[in-house]
């Protein structure tokens, strides 16, 4: 077993479901074709990666879809809200004896391996990793131990996420990667060929 832990967090890929904000522009139907292609690029740059990974399914757990069982151990999302719920894939995760944990979405389409390896390594000398995105939120959470506060008291999917999490931990050592931009709205896509060929 790996002392490091990729947590990825998904939506089940059902019409209607996923990338609202963006369908209220192109439709449910051209919406989730690109949440299946940011899935895929999702899975292009962790399936490979040196550490254990377990892949947080919103709704159920799907055993024959992109995510193979040989290199994803597959898990429900338990809890009230996103806080919750991360912090109880956190939790199980340190439980289990895992050394540094890092959790990551399923919707950005410019998140490479190297930065996630990178966000390992940082772990060694920082309490905290986190990558902040462009919409004020971040999409990359790293840490060594549990810190409870960091998923209390959020408005989660808005502007302030990153900015109060930082408040959090302004007692704690933090790095923190580049900036990077979620796939949310249309003009999230104007610099990805391959999700405007979607359109």
């Amino acid at each position: 077993m790996s002392k490091n832990l990729l947590l990825i967090f998904t939506r089940n890929p059902e019409l209607g479901k996923v990338k609202t904000r963006l369908a209220k522009s192109i439709g449910n139907d051209k919406a989730l074709k690109v949440y299946i292609e940011l899935l895929n690029q999702t899975k292009r740059f962790t399936e490979n990666l040196p550490c254990d990974k377990i892949v947080y399914y919103s709704e159920n757990i799907n055993c024959k879809d992109i995510w193979d069982l040989h290199t994803y151990r597959k898990e429900l999302q338990s809890g009230n809200d996103l806080g919750n719920r991360m912090a109880n894939a956190f939790k199980q995760g340190f439980s289990e004896a895992y050394d540094k944990i890092i959790i990551i979405g399923s919707d950005l389409y410019d998140l490479t391996s190297d930065i996630i390896l990178e966000a390992f390594e940082r772990l060694d000398s920082n309490d905290v990793v986190l990558g902040p995105a462009t919409d004020g939120g971040y999409y990359l959470l790293g840490m060594k131990e549990l810190i409870p506060s960091i998923f209390q008291n959020k408005e989660w999917g808005t502007a302030s996420v990153f900015s109060s999490t930082l408040k959090d931990i302004d007692n704690k050592k933090v790095f923190l990667t580049k900036e990077l931009n979620d796939i949310d709205v249309v003009t999230d896509m104007e610099n990805h060929p391959v999700l405007n060929s979607f359109l």
